[in-house]
């Protein structure tokens, strides 16, 4: 992979160490993502070492999950002196341009299309807040205007504010590749393929990219109460925000958000090639498990209670009792993904309620008058 002025590695996926060799007194692992083998990482103990991002040969290291013992340093701290979000710094007319650092495939062979995180390094001047989004511009002419721009596509940014670096320099997008298969032929049609997800899933580092925003607000990760509880239900690459709130909340030490609730992600794809993230998710499992709780549903391979395919409104069904007690206790409920994703979860919401005793219409507009329900879908 390409080295770039920010850092040499990208942490996200599921990494095997092999090949671990010393260096100046710090192990380092020749790591391998899915089977490819990439830049060294340093291993470091972060209780006898920095908490800062590392240095490999005057690149910048961003660190791993499984290397982080405790929450990472981040810089600069001003980013927190905000008292209200950024918002469309860069306008279409008028976009910021911005360079590639690394675009890594997620997902493994048996996953159903291709989903890839990639890394865009802004240098500090395209500011956001967790939950936000990014429009991305793709090259070339837009064909239904000629002689204009592409639209701008919006992405979910699936870092926080201080970037995969730490450092408040980098964004990071999930991405789907999107492609269309003549349903006659069986073949692709490039033609008819995703412009904007294309561009962004074939990039290389060091390329170009055309952003506006930020934008979003729905999103945002209400903070005024560090005991609060979320409620996270996502579907593919929907689960991008939530990346962001989780690496705030359990990997970064952040002193003016110290988190203290609990944060429960259900995440649903077909199988489990196809969970992104899902090492990052494990390990807070492991080292938060009072405060952390994740559940996948898996639709190609999972079967719900009547042996049909296992959606992610099938587990909110599955643990209605417990959210409903968690929202009618103050906890916020997101929802980000294919706008398909809505209806079933409407549907069985409602259902329980009434096995409840309870009146959903109402109740949902509730949660909308006290901030609770936040929804972003595409």
């Amino acid at each position: 992979m390409a080295s770039s002025s920010m850092f040499q590695a990208v942490y996200c996926g599921q990494f095997s160490n092999e090949g671990a060799t010393k260096r100046s007194g710090l192990m380092v692992h020749d790591l391998s993502f899915r089977g490819k083998a990439y830049i060294p990482v340093l291993d470091v103990s972060l209780k006898s070492q920095s908490k800062r991002p590392l240095s490999l040969n005057g690149n910048r290291v961003c660190m791993s999950v499984q290397q982080a013992g405790t929450k990472v340093l981040v810089s600069p701290l001003e980013l927190e002196n905000a008292q209200e979000p950024p918002l469309n710094i860069y306008r279409p007319k008028e976009p910021y341009t911005a360079t590639i650092v690394a675009v890594e495939k997620l997902v493994g062979p048996k996953a159903p299309g291709e989903t890839c995180h990639i890394v865009i390094d802004h240098s500090g001047n395209m500011p956001y807040w967790e939950g936000q989004s990014y429009g991305v511009i793709p090259p070339g002419e837009n064909p239904k205007k000629p002689g204009s721009a592409h639209a701008v596509r919006l992405y979910s940014i699936a870092s926080t504010r201080y970037g995969d670096a730490f450092d408040g320099k980098t964004a990071s997008l999930c991405v789907r590749r999107a492609v269309y298969y003549d349903p006659l032929t069986g073949k692709e049609d490039p033609s008819k393929n995703g412009v904007c997800s294309n561009f962004l899933c074939n990039s290389r580092p060091g390329d170009k990219i055309q952003l506006t925003g930020p934008s979003g607000k729905v999103m945002l990760l209400p903070e005024e109460d560090p005991n609060a509880n979320h409620i996270m239900i996502a579907t593919g690459t929907g689960v991008a925000p939530y990346r962001g709130y989780l690496r705030r909340m359990f990997m970064e030490s952040v002193p003016s958000f110290r988190f203290n609730g609990l944060s429960w992600l259900f995440l649903g794809v077909a199988n489990t090639d196809s969970l992104l993230y899902d090492d990052e998710f494990k390990k807070y499992l492991r080292d938060y498990p009072d405060n952390f709780r994740y559940d996948v549903a898996l639709s190609r391979q999972q079967k719900n209670k009547s042996g049909g395919k296992m959606y992610v409104q099938d587990k909110i069904e599955e643990y209605s009792d417990e959210i409903f007690k968690l929202l009618d206790e103050g906890a916020h409920i997101y929802f980000c993904g294919l706008k398909g994703m809505m209806p079933g979860i409407q549907e069985t919401l409602k259902r329980v309620a009434e096995v409840r005793g309870e009146n959903w219409d109402q109740k949902l507009s509730q949660l909308k008058k006290k901030k609770q329900w936040h929804v972003e879908v595409y």
